[in-house]
C-alpha cells in the first residue's frame, strides 16, 4: 500500500487552517483556530495511538496518544463549558489505564491513571457544578486508586496498598461529610497514641 506523502498532508491541513481563517474573519463560524488546532491534535492524536495498537512494545505512545486527544477535546468547547479539565486529566488518565491493560505487568500505571482521572473530576465539579469543597473527592479518588493497586490482577504481592487505600478513604468521608470536625480531635488523638506507644515500647524493651 502506498504512503501518502507528508507533504500533501501538511498541504491540506494548511488549506484547511487558511479557509477556517477566512470564514471567521467573515462571521461565518466562531473560534475558528480552535477548531483548527483541535483538529491539528486530534490527527497527532490518532497517529500516537495508532503506533500503540499496531506495535504494543510502544507501550509510551499511549501517553502523548491520549494526552493529545484530550486536548483536541478540550478546544472544542469543552473548554468554554468547563469540561476542558476533565477532557485534559481524564484523557492522560486514561492513556496510563491503556498501558496497564495491554500489560498487566505494567501495574505501576495504575496509580498515575487514577490519581489524574480523580483530578478531572475534582475540576468538574469546581468548574461545572460549582462545588468547591472537592477535598473529600480527591482523598476518596486516591483511596480507590491504592484499592485497585491492591485487587487488580497483575500486581504482584500489594496487600500493602489496603492501608494507604483505607486511610485515604477515612479521610476523604471525614472530610466530605458533617464530621469534617472530627478531624481536629483525630490528630491530637494519633498523636497521644503514637506517642504512648512509643514509650510503652520502651519500657517493654527494659
Amino acid at each position: 500500500m502506498k504512503r501518502i506523502d507528508f507533504r500533501i498532508v501538511i498541504g491540506v491541513l494548511l488549506i484547511l487552517g487558511s479557509v477556517l481563517g477566512f470564514l471567521e474573519k467573515f462571521g461565518i463560524i466562531q473560534r475558528g483556530w480552535d477548531l483548527f488546532w483541535g483538529t491539528i491534535l486530534g490527527l497527532a492524536g490518532i497517529a500516537f495511538l495508532y503506533v500503540f495498537v499496531t506495535n504494543r512494545s510502544q507501550w509510551w505512545a499511549a501517553i502523548p496518544g491520549f494526552t493529545l486527544l484530550g486536548m483536541s477535546a478540550s478546544s472544542f468547547l469543552l473548554d468554554k463549558l468547563g469540561w476542558g479539565g476533565l477532557a485534559f486529566l481524564g484523557a492522560i488518565g486514561l492513556g496510563f489505564w491503556a498501558i496497564y491493560l495491554t500489560s498487566r505487568e505494567r501495574w505501576w500505571a495504575i496509580i498515575p491513571g487514577g490519581v489524574l482521572i480523580t483530578l478531572g473530576c475534582v475540576s468538574a465539579l469546581s468548574d461545572v457544578f460549582g462545588i468547591l469543597n472537592t477535598g473529600g473527592v480527591f482523598f476518596i479518588g486516591l483511596g480507590l486508586t491504592f484499592l485497585l493497586v491492591a485487587l487488580l490482577p497483575g500486581t504482584g504481592k500489594s496487600s500493602w496498598a489496603f492501608f494507604p487505600a483505607t486511610a485515604l478513604i477515612i479521610l476523604g468521608i471525614l472530610l466530605g461529610t458533617p464530621f469534617k470536625g472530627v478531624m481536629d480531635y483525630v490528630w491530637i488523638a494519633a498523636l497521644f497514641v503514637g506517642g504512648a506507644a512509643l514509650i510503652w515500647q520502651y519500657f517493654r524493651a527494659k
